[in-house]
C-alpha cells in the first residue's frame, strides 16, 4: 500500500467587541477548492469578559459548519462518480 501525505490549510480569524465574537473559518483543500463558514458567540451581560471563551465557541461553530459542508461535498462527489445516492453515518 502506498501512503501519500496530504495537508489542508485552515485559517480562523476573529472579530470581537465587548459582547460578541465572530469567527470566520477557511479551509483550502488540495484540489484548490475552498470551504468557508462563520460562527458567532454572545456573552451574557452577567458573565465576565473572557475573549478566549468567545473565540472557542465562535471558532467551534464555524468549524462545525465547515465539517457539515465537507460532508456534503464528499457525498456529492461520491454520488457523481457512483451514480447513486450515498448515505451519511450520524456521528
Amino acid at each position: 500500500m502506498t501512503h501519500t501525505a496530504v495537508g489542508w490549510h485552515v485559517e480562523l480569524e476573529f472579530r470581537e467587541d465587548e459582547r460578541h465574537t465572530e469567527a470566520v473559518a477557511l479551509v483550502r483543500l488540495p484540489d484548490g477548492s475552498e470551504v468557508r463558514a462563520r460562527g458567532h458567540a454572545s456573552r451574557h451581560r452577567s458573565d465576565t469578559n473572557q475573549p478566549r471563551v468567545g473565540e472557542e465557541v465562535a471558532g467551534a461553530r464555524a468549524l462545525n459548519e465547515i465539517a457539515m459542508q465537507l460532508l456534503t461535498k464528499a457525498h456529492d462527489e461520491i454520488d457523481e462518480v457512483s451514480g447513486r445516492t450515498s448515505h451519511s453515518i450520524n456521528v
